[in-house]
C-alpha cells in the first residue's frame, strides 16, 4: 500500500483531467495543437473569427448551419495557441469576402423569392406573349455584389426552362442612350412605364383623309405550307426606290396643317413607337415640335425608330457591342442592320410587279420623282387618316392625322374584293447563339410546331410585333403578312432563305399579344397635353427612353437642336 501511495505522489500534479499541455513546437516556433480526425475543419485560415469565443468550442449544441465554417474542437485550440504565443494579428485584417455559396433556389414552399410577371403563378404573362421586358430586383444588395435579375424566374412556372449555371449572378446589362442630353436641355417630366400602362382612351377606328401611291398584288405562292422544303425560296435583293420621310418633311402633311385639318401630325412608324413604349427595352428618342396650336411628332435622322430590333424582349438579349463580344454578326447592332435590310427587300419580293395589274390610289406617289430616280418605285400606298383624341372636358376637339402605309393588295378568295396588306419579316440568325431567346429551329419546327414558334417570337419580340400590329390597325389593313426568313448558313449574314409566310388579322393578332390600343392612344394624349401646357407657343421637345430603366423623359430643348446634324446628313447624301 505504501508503495502505491508513493507512486501516486511521484506523479506530476495537473490542473485538470486529460493529457498534459505539451511544450513541443514545430519548425519556426509554431506551437503544436492536437487534432482529432473526428473534428470538422473550416478554412485553412479564418480571418473573420474576431469577436468569437476563443476559449473553447462551448459544446456541439452551439454549432449551427450558419456557423459551419467556424473552427471548433482541435481547430479552436490552434487559434488559442496562436493567441497565447502572441503571433496572431487578426485585428489588423479586414473582411475580404466571407459570402457562402448560394443555396439552391427552389420554387416550392419555403424556397427563395420568386419574381413573376403579371400572370402570377405558373409562368406569368411573359409566357403567354404578354408584356415583355426584364423584371429586376433592386435594393438590398450586399457591398460588392451585383444586383441580379430574374431571368430564371421569367422562365419559371411548371414546364418552364430553368436558367443556366449562375444565371442569378449575371451583372445587369448597361446600354447607351440613343441620344445624350445636353446642358442646354431642361427636364420637364420623367414618367415610368407603370404609370403609362394604367392609361386608357377610346378613339374609334378613324377616317380616311387622302391616299397616295399604288400597290401591286401579293404573290400567293408564298402562302404554301410554311417550313416545308418546297416552300423555301432564296431572298433576293431587288433595287426599288423606297422612302421613309419624317413628319415635318412630308409635303402632304404640310398642306393638311396649313388647312387646319388637325392639331397633331405624325407617321405610323413614329406613332407606333410611342404607343408601344411600355414594351420597349432599347433606347429611342422622338422630337416634338409645337407651332402655336399644332404639334408635329418627328424622328431624328439616324434614330433607332427606323431600325428593326431582334429579340429585344428576350430574357437573354443579344450582346451589346460594348460588351466585347467576338461574335460580331450576332451583336445588337449587326442584328438590327440585318433585320432592317430584310424588311426592306422582303415586301418587294412577295408581290407580282405588273403595270397592267395593280391598284392605283386616288393620288400619285407623293415622294417619287421619275426625273431624279433611276430605280422604279416600290409597291407602297400612303393613307392619311384622322383620329379623334378629344375628351368630354375639352372645349375644342383634338384630332391627329397619321400617315399610314400599306405594302400590297390581294383578292379575297370568296368575295373577290381587294384587301389591303402590310408585309413584315421575322428573321432567324442562330438558335444556338447567345441572344436567341430559346427559339426553336425554324427549318424543322415551323411546319410541325408553328404555334410554339410564333409564341416564342411574341415573347422575344414583343415590342417589334406590337408596333407592326399597331401600324396595320392604324392603316386599317385587312391582313398582315409575316414572313419567316433564316440565314442559309448561321455563320454568315449575307445570304437568306424565305421559309414561309403566315397571315393574320391585325386586331386578332393584337389580342393574342394582349395589345391595348386604347392605352397607346392615352399615352399619346398624355405627352401632347404636357407639350401644350407649356407657356411657349413655339418650342421644341425631345422624348427619350432611358436605356437601362423603364422610364421616359421629356426635355425642353433649344429650337436649333439637331439641325446641324440634319444639315450634315443632307450634305453627305449629296
Amino acid at each position: 500500500m505504501d508503495s502505491i501511495l508513493g507512486l501516486v505522489q511521484a506523479l506530476p500534479a495537473t490542473d485538470s483531467w486529460g493529457p498534459p499541455v505539451t511544450t513541443d513546437t514545430l519548425r519556426d516556433g509554431l506551437p503544436y495543437a492536437p487534432f482529432s480526425k473526428g473534428d470538422k475543419l473550416g478554412r485553412m485560415a479564418d480571418w473573420t473569427a474576431e469577436g468569437k469565443d476563443r476559449e473553447g468550442r462551448g459544446g456541439r449544441q452551439q454549432y449551427g448551419r450558419n456557423f459551419r465554417d467556424q473552427p471548433y474542437g482541435a481547430g479552436a485550440g490552434l487559434q488559442t495557441a496562436l493567441n497565447i504565443e502572441g503571433i496572431g494579428e487578426e485585428a489588423s485584417f479586414s473582411i475580404v469576402d466571407n459570402s457562402r455559396t448560394a443555396a439552391r433556389r427552389t420554387f416550392g414552399r419555403g424556397g427563395g423569392t420568386v419574381f413573376r410577371g403579371r400572370g402570377g403563378a405558373r409562368g406569368g404573362a411573359a409566357q403567354r406573349g404578354g408584356r415583355g421586358g426584364t423584371f429586376q430586383r433592386v435594393g438590398g444588395a450586399r457591398p460588392g455584389q451585383q444586383q441580379y435579375d430574374n431571368r430564371a424566374a421569367q422562365r419559371g412556372g411548371r414546364g418552364g426552362r430553368r436558367g443556366g449555371w449562375k444565371d442569378w449572378d449575371k451583372p445587369q446589362r448597361t446600354r447607351e442612350a440613343s441620344v445624350q442630353p445636353r446642358d442646354t436641355w431642361k427636364l420637364l417630366e420623367e414618367i415610368d412605364f407603370n404609370r403609362l400602362i394604367k392609361l386608357n382612351l377610346d378613339t374609334g377606328d378613324g377616317e380616311d383623309v387622302e391616299d397616295y401611291g399604288f400597290l401591286y398584288y401579293y404573290d400567293r405562292q408564298f402562302d404554301k405550307q410554311p417550313g416545308a422544303p418546297t416552300s423555301f425560296r432564296k431572298l433576293n435583293v431587288v433595287e426599288r426606290a423606297a422612302y421613309n420621310v419624317t413628319t415635318s418633311h412630308d409635303p402632304i402633311i404640310q398642306d393638311l396643317a396649313a388647312k387646319d385639318a388637325a392639331s397633331i401630325f405624325t407617321t405610323s412608324d413614329i406613332l407606333s413607337m410611342l404607343m408601344c413604349a411600355p414594351r420597349s427595352v432599347y433606347s429611342w428618342d422622338l422630337i416634338i415640335t409645337r407651332q402655336g396650336n399644332k404639334v408635329f411628332i418627328d424622328k431624328r435622322e439616324g434614330s433607332n425608330v427606323d431600325r428593326v430590333t431582334v429579340n429585344e424582349n428576350a430574357a437573354d438579349a443579344p450582346l451589346e457591342t460594348s460588351e466585347g463580344t467576338k461574335d460580331t454578326i450576332n451583336n445588337v447592332g449587326a442584328l438590327m442592320e440585318e433585320a432592317t435590310h430584310i424588311n426592306h427587300v422582303f415586301p418587294i419580293q412577295t408581290v407580282t410587279e405588273s403595270q397592267t395589274s395593280k391598284r392605283d390610289m386616288a393620288n400619285e406617289h407623293p415622294f417619287y420623282n421619275p426625273e431624279e430616280e433611276t430605280d422604279p418605285p416600290a409597291s407602297k400606298a400612303y393613307k392619311y387618316r384622322k383620329f379623334d383624341l378629344s375628351l368630354e372636358a375639352d372645349e375644342q376637339p383634338l384630332h391627329i392625322i397619321v400617315r399610314t402605309e400599306l405594302d400590297a393588295v390581294v383578292k379575297n378568295a370568296i368575295s373577290g374584293e381587294d384587301q389591303y396588306l402590310t408585309i413584315k419579316a421575322l428573321n432567324e440568325f442562330d438558335n444556338k447563339a447567345i441572344g436567341s431567346g430559346g427559339a426553336l429551329d425554324w427549318r424543322t419546327k415551323l411546319a410541325s410546331q408553328r404555334g410554339a414558334v410564333v409564341a416564342t417570337e411574341m415573347k422575344n419580340n414583343s415590342c417589334k410585333l406590337a408596333r407592326w400590329a399597331t401600324q396595320a390597325i392604324l392603316a386599317k389593313a385587312d391582313q398582315m403578312k409575316i414572313g419567316f426568313v433564316s440565314r442559309v448558313n448561321p455563320k454568315t449574314s449575307n445570304d437568306h432563305v424565305i421559309l414561309g409566310v403566315l397571315g393574320y388579322k391585325p386586331r386578332e393578332f393584337a389580342a393574342q399579344m394582349n395589345l391595348n390600343l386604347n392605352n397607346g392612344w392615352a399615352i399619346v394624349r398624355t405627352f401632347v397635353d404636357m407639350v401644350m401646357s407649356q407657356d411657349e407657343e413655339e418650342a421644341k421637345f425631345v422624348l427619350v427612353k432611358d436605356p437601362n430603366k423603364p422610364t421616359i423623359r421629356l426635355y425642353n430643348v433649344p429650337r436649333d437642336t439637331f439641325e446641324e446634324e440634319e444639315e450634315m446628313a443632307g450634305i453627305d447624301e449629296e
